[in-house]
């Protein structure tokens, strides 16, 4: 009998083991990608603020990428570049106005071919429906807070009661209980937050009506030497009183938020607004005074906003807890960009610089990754399509133009790149920030301007990383310029942006 039942139990050893190696090779991802987190306000990323205890977490249990950047500052073409692997020019979505083909060659598509049920809930922002998944559920442009509308793959929109950070997360939770189990899964959750207009959820309201944020050094820039910040309009004086504010909410250009409400949630709302607005309304305040109150409440809103955030990627997490899927898991955190908390008087993004460009990257695996990693190399989210592709064992398409980073989570010391390329076209729009390109190395950023006036800026990391010293043209740093631009323009060969090599060319 033991010589009959011996094979057996070999080959069930050796079909465990395959399925054991299979797993490995084939892990899911559960990718989430937030809207204008800033890093300042992530502890793991030295922030104090205290708002983000389940992000931090995967960090303690995974990796945190220090030197992460995007290569276009704004929402859509971020996504585009998520999906693609490749830069605005080449997957042809440069601005928030344009519209996404979403049959070009996109990474999910390529996931769903090698056997993985994929999905993509929450916020999509790409102006044409998603292909490549075999579910989707996403915001209509870019969704409201309360009581949202949610477009599904029968292209039919409906509007589900609640606050949606909390709904993205059970819309979520609940295609994980009924996807196909027997397939691994490329799950990406879409938030909303924190983008403006930072509407907390209502148990959140006043969480920070007792912090007084201390203003960031730069807060009363002045913009000498830099003519491009000195044409922008998205300083925290251009925030608006009833649309981001919510003072007169219920009246102004606001208003479109404000009738979202049920009667239930209206009421706590206006029990905390209405006495916000009369105490403004007796402060009288103007000039410095305005601008410093108006910074107060702009911080409190978006980190009351990032509390339901952290609180809705900590029930993800559990989830996979619960349900044995830790181990096998692969969890990305990132947004779509940086985000100014008041530096250079700003908030929004766009600009090339740091507080914009740099976005967190947090990456939680444990069979590759040990705890508490931290990787300094420069990384774009144009790296994330082909590192997804290599976790699952695909190929990765030659024409994608970001780097597979996973020879780094093996070996810190991988020849990497030295230099990272940046392009943001979108002009004019409302924040009026000039299309821009240019380069950053780990000590020098060299941005080239255009489209209201053509010139350049220089900065040296080191001694002035919060980038008020222009010193393009200085007569110490000619050599350093003339260097970068050479850099600059094999980048932009490499990328093939042509546009860029033009106005490279025509450039001084």
């Amino acid at each position: 009998m033991m010589k009959l039942y011996f094979p057996l139990i070999v080959a069930g050893i050796l079909c465990l083991t395959a399925l054991t190696v299979i797993a490995q090779q084939n892990p899911n991802i559960l990718f989430i990608i937030s809207d204008d987190h800033s890093l300042q306000t992530i502890d793991t990323y030295s922030g104090s603020y205290g708002t983000t205890p389940n992000i931090d977490r995967i960090a303690k249990e995974g990796a945190v990428f220090r030197n992460a950047f995007v290569t276009n500052s704004i929402c859509a073409p971020s996504r585009a570049v998520l999906l693609t692997g490749k830069y605005s020019h080449i997957n042809g979505h440069r601005d928030n106005r344009s519209t996404f083909d979403s049959f070009q060659d996109v990474f999910p598509r390529r996931l769903q071919q090698g056997g993985y049920q994929t999905a993509w809930i929450g916020k999509w922002h790409l102006e044409n429906y998603p292909d490549g998944f075999d579910y989707w559920k996403i915001l209509p442009g870019q969704g409201f807070y309360y009581n949202p509308d949610f477009i599904s793959m029968g292209r039919d929109t409906a509007k589900i009661e609640g606050y949606c950070t909390d709904l993205i997360t059970n819309l979520s939770l609940e295609w994980l209980d009924t996807r196909d189990k027997e397939k691994p899964f490329c799950l990406i959750v879409g938030e909303k937050a924190t983008h403006r207009t930072w509407m907390p959820d209502l148990q959140d309201l006043g969480k920070f009506d007792n912090v007084n944020f201390k203003l960031p050094e730069n807060f009363w820039d002045d913009y000498t030497g830099r003519k491009a910040a000195q044409k922008q309009l998205m300083t925290i004086d251009d925030l608006h009183l009833d649309y981001d504010l919510k003072i007169n909410a219920d009246k102004g250009f606001g208003k479109e938020n404000y009738l979202r409400f049920n009667s239930a949630q209206k009421k706590v709302w206006d029990a905390y607004y209405q006495n916000l607005e009369l105490d403004f309304k007796q402060r009288n305040l103007s000039g410095k005074a305005l601008t410093e109150w108006k910074y107060q409440r702009y911080m409190r809103d978006y980190l009351s906003t990032a509390i339901s955030l952290d609180r809705n990627i900590g029930r993800i997490l559990e989830y996979l807890d619960v349900n044995g899927l830790t181990e096998n898991t692969v969890v990305i955190y990132t947004s779509d960009q940086g985000f100014y908390m008041g530096e250079h008087r700003w908030f929004d993004k766009r600009f090339m610089y740091e507080q914009s460009m740099r976005m967190p990257f947090l990456m939680r695996y444990p069979p590759m990754i040990k705890p508490e990693r931290n990787i300094q190399n420069m990384v774009l989210n144009l790296d994330f399509a082909p590192t997804l592709l290599s976790l699952a064992g695909a190929n990765i398409p030659a024409d994608m133009q970001g780097k597979n980073i996973l020879p780094l989570l093996r070996n810190a010391k991988h020849p990497w790149r030295d230099a990272v390329y940046y392009h943001y076209y979108e002009y004019p729009d409302e924040h009026r920030v000039m299309p821009h390109f240019g380069v950053r190395t780990s000590r020098y950023k060299l941005i080239r301007f255009y489209g209201d006036g053509d010139f350049w800026e220089l900065y040296d990391l080191l001694t002035d990383p919060s980038e008020m010293k222009n010193l393009y043209g200085k007569p110490k740093y000619e050599q350093i310029a003339k260097g970068l631009k050479r850099q600059l323009k094999e980048l932009i060969i490499a990328y093939d942006d042509r546009d860029a090599l033009e106005k490279m060319m025509d450039g001084k």
